[in-house]
C-alpha cells in the first residue's frame, strides 16, 4: 500500500485492477464531488471510475489519458490532495488522505461506506477512536504517526506549525482552540481564516499564536439586504444549481423569512441558516473556493449544499430536506423524525405558495 502512495506521487497512474484500494476510493469521492461518480464508493477501479475520471479530465480540457497524473489531481481540487501519510489528521479536515482514511475504517468495520465523503466529521473520529481502542493504541482521535502505521502507512507526518501576523483585527490562539471554534466566534469561516493567515493546513493551531482576522470581520456584519433582493439571488443559484425555484424559495423562508443578518442560538446564520462547520464543507469540498459571507454567499452555500443532498437521495425532496433539518448520516441510520417530518411538511406546503 505505501508503495502504490508512492507510485501515485511520483507519476501518472493508470487504474490498475485489483482490490479495494484507499486510494481509488479517495478518487471516487473526488469524482463524486465534481458529479462525474455515482456509483459506490468500493474502492474498486472498475468501468464506472474510469469511466469518471476519463469524463473528469475532459471536461477540466486535460489530456484524456484515464491516468491520475499531478495535473488531474490538482485539478480535483480540495479533495485531490494531499496523499495519505503527508499530514496529521484530525477532526476539519478535509482531503483526498481523509477520504483514504475513512474507507480503511470503513473496510475495517468501523464506519459506514456511505461515510465516505473526505470530510472528518464526527462520525470519522467516532469509527477512529474504535479503531484505536482495538489496535491498543493511545484512544485520541487523531491519525498520526502511530495511527497511520497501524493502517499500514509507515511515513512520520509532521506537526503544523502556525504562520502568524499582525492586524489591527487579530485574535490570540488559547488553549484548546480550534480553526472551527475561531472561525464561529468571529462569525467567518475556516478557509476564509486559513486564507488570511498562510495557514496551508487547517488540522492544528498553536497556543499562543496570533491569527489576523478576515477583512470581513474587521469590517463588520454583512449588509442587510431586502426580501426582494434575497428572493432574487436565491432565483439566481436555484437556477444555477438546477433546483426547483419553489423550493428554494420555500426552505428559505422557512429558514429566515428571507432575513440576511439572523443567527440562531447555535450559530447558524444568514438567509439559508448556514452552521460555521456546514459552510466551510461547501466552500472545501463541493465548490473548492471561498463564499464571501454576504447575504448572497449565504444564498449560494444553501443551494450549493440542496443541490449536493437532492444529488446524494436521488432527487427525493423529502429525503433531502431531512438531511438538511437533521443530517445525512441520521436520516440513513433512523429514519426521519417526527420533528423532521413537521419541517419538511412545512417546506413543500411553501413550496405551493407564492413567495
Amino acid at each position: 500500500m505505501v508503495a502504490a502512495v508512492a507510485a501515485l506521487a511520483a507519476a501518472p497512474q493508470g487504474l490498475a485492477a485489483g482490490g479495494p484500494e484507499p486510494e481509488i476510493a479517495a478518487l471516487q469521492v473526488s469524482l463524486r464531488s465534481k458529479g462525474m461518480y455515482f456509483g459506490r464508493i468500493d474502492g474498486l477501479a472498475g468501468p464506472m471510475t474510469a469511466k469518471g475520471l476519463r469524463a473528469f479530465q475532459r471536461a477540466a480540457g486535460l489530456p484524456v489519458t484515464g491516468e491520475l497524473g499531478p495535473r488531474t489531481r490538482a485539478q480535483l481540487g480540495a479533495l485531490g490532495r494531499p496523499l495519505v501519510a503527508r499530514r496529521v489528521l484530525v477532526q476539519g479536515a478535509y482531503g483526498w488522505d481523509v477520504s483514504s482514511l475513512q474507507f480503511l475504517l470503513a473496510r475495517a468495520g468501523h464506519l459506514r461506506l456511505y461515510e465516505v465523503d473526505g470530510h472528518f466529521g464526527a462520525s470519522t473520529k467516532a469509527g477512529l477512536l474504535r479503531f484505536q481502542r482495538t489496535r491498543g493504541l493511545a484512544r485520541d482521535g487523531i491519525a498520526g504517526p502511530a495511527t497511520l502505521t497501524a493502517f499500514g502507512y509507515g511515513r512520520r507526518t509532521p506537526v503544523l506549525t502556525q504562520v502568524t501576523a499582525s492586524s489591527t483585527a487579530s485574535y490570540t490562539v488559547r488553549p484548546g482552540d480550534t480553526l472551527t471554534e475561531i472561525a464561529a466566534k468571529h462569525k467567518t469561516t475556516v478557509r476564509a481564516l486559513a486564507a488570511a493567515n498562510d495557514i496551508t493546513s487547517v488540522n492544528l493551531v498553536v497556543e499562543g499564536a496570533k491569527l489576523r482576522l478576515p477583512e470581513s470581520v474587521a469590517s463588520g456584519p454583512a449588509a442587510d439586504l431586502s426580501r426582494s433582493t434575497v428572493r432574487a439571488h436565491i432565483d439566481k443559484w436555484a437556477a444555477h444549481y438546477g433546483i426547483s425555484v419553489s423550493l428554494a424559495r420555500a426552505l428559505a423562508w422557512q429558514e429566515s423569512g428571507f432575513q440576511t443578518n439572523v443567527t440562531s442560538s447555535t450559530g447558524a446564520w444568514g438567509p439559508m441558516q448556514i452552521m460555521p462547520d456546514t459552510w466551510t464543507f461547501v466552500e472545501t469540498v463541493l465548490l473548492g473556493r471561498t463564499v464571501p459571507r454576504t447575504g448572497e454567499g449565504g444564498v449560494r452555500v444553501g443551494m450549493a449544499l440542496l443541490s449536493h443532498l437532492l444529488k446524494r437521495f436521488n432527487g427525493d425532496q423529502r429525503l433531502a430536506l431531512g438531511a438538511w433539518y437533521q443530517g445525512e448520516k441520521a436520516v440513513r441510520e433512523h429514519g426521519l423524525y417526527g420533528e423532521t417530518k413537521t419541517f419538511i411538511a412545512n417546506v413543500l406546503a411553501l413550496a405551493g405558495r407564492p413567495l
